[in-house]
């Protein structure tokens, strides 16, 4: 029996830069549904459920940015990925912000934006061991997190982000080794995105009223140790 592809949603108001999009995915094996609204953008997400989404930053009259947080708000948890003119700082913390796993910069380049599907899609499947402490668990092969039995769901830059804390127990990490282990940027002024991301993070696996591990080192950065 041949394996259903997996499904790549694309919301892209530019016509030419759709069809290419799609060229490029079909070609690699994947299956595709193009539209170009929010409305329908958010509405195929959520009925459909894609593998991943693919989302311009510029949609008629809205912000794929919006659509983005709004998917995350509705519960929606497959990669995202958005489509953006522009590379500043600014612009990258508010792709992360909006809930967005990573962006590919215009203009469009097949491999590039090819090797960064495959690399939400197809997690390694060589990773077999787990990560612990305390009463949390990561599973680098499933991409499940658990604490005290308790599946948490996480985003794959909030699953990223707590499996450097947990590579590294007790060590006191700083905002710059967090940003370019975890985004892959070096640090570039000032951003507050690890601290998004930290809240995030500390909301879901806190949300039994469990202890804190993620602390907080003013003026350094993060340690994942018990107090």
């Amino acid at each position: 029996m041949v394996p259903t592809p997996l499904t790549i949603l694309v919301v892209e108001p530019d016509v030419l830069l759709a069809q290419q999009i799609v060229q490029d995915l079909e070609e690699s094996g994947y299956g595709t549904t193009v539209v170009s609204t929010f409305t329908s953008g958010l509405s195929h997400s959520l009925q459909q459920q894609p593998a991943l989404v693919v989302i311009d930053r510029l949609l008629a009259g809205e912000s794929g940015l919006r659509l983005c947080n709004e998917l995350r708000q509705q519960g929606y948890r497959s990669p995202v990925l958005l489509l953006m003119a522009h590379d500043s700082l600014d612009d990258r913390v508010a792709c992360l912000q909006s809930g967005a796993d990573d962006y590919i910069l215009k203009p469009y380049r097949s491999d590039t934006f090819l090797q960064l599907v495959r690399l939400h899609l197809q997690p390694d499947a060589s990773a077999q061991e787990q990560l612990r402490f305390s009463d949390l668990t990561l599973d680098l092969a499933t991409r499940r997190v658990l604490r005290q039995g308790r599946a948490i769901d996480l985003t794959m830059k909030e699953f990223e982000l707590l499996k450097y804390l947990m590579e590294h127990p007790r060590e006191v990490l700083t905002r710059e080794q967090i940003l370019e282990n975890v985004w892959g940027y070096e640090f570039m002024g000032e951003s507050n995105v690890i601290e998004v991301y930290i809240r995030y993070l500390r909301l879901k696996i806190e949300d039994e009223g469990e202890k804190r591990l993620i602390q907080t080192v003013r003026g350094v950065g993060y340690v994942l140790r018990e107090i």
